[in-house]
């Protein structure tokens, strides 16, 4: 148990921020999930789609720190590269009837 109060706040602001982090950390996850699952299946513009919300829920976390920006930058450069595999196994319709 805290001796201060302004110990007493610190665990308060501790656990808030610990319920909003997990929060954060386990919408993350599942929006990477959701993009694997879209690349795994070959579905381009449903991982396009999926893509840009990870991208954005990378960066807004990062911005909170929830998570460290290097690994936000990590994260989207190696999801990006799936999607530029994905793109690149699968030429355009327009490409292959030429």
């Amino acid at each position: 148990m805290p001796r201060t109060a302004s110990a007493a706040r610190r665990v308060r602001v501790t656990a808030r921020r610990t319920a909003r982090n997990r929060s954060v950390k386990s919408r993350l996850k599942t929006l990477e999930k959701h993009f694997r699952r879209a690349v795994t299946q070959k579905q381009k513009d449903a991982a396009l789609t999926a893509l840009r919300q990870v991208v954005s829920a990378l960066d807004k976390a990062a911005k909170v720190g929830v998570i460290h920006r290097g690994k936000a930058n990590r994260k989207k450069s190696r999801l990006s590269g799936l999607l530029a595999q994905l793109n690149a196994a699968a030429p355009a319709p327009a490409a292959a009837a030429a």
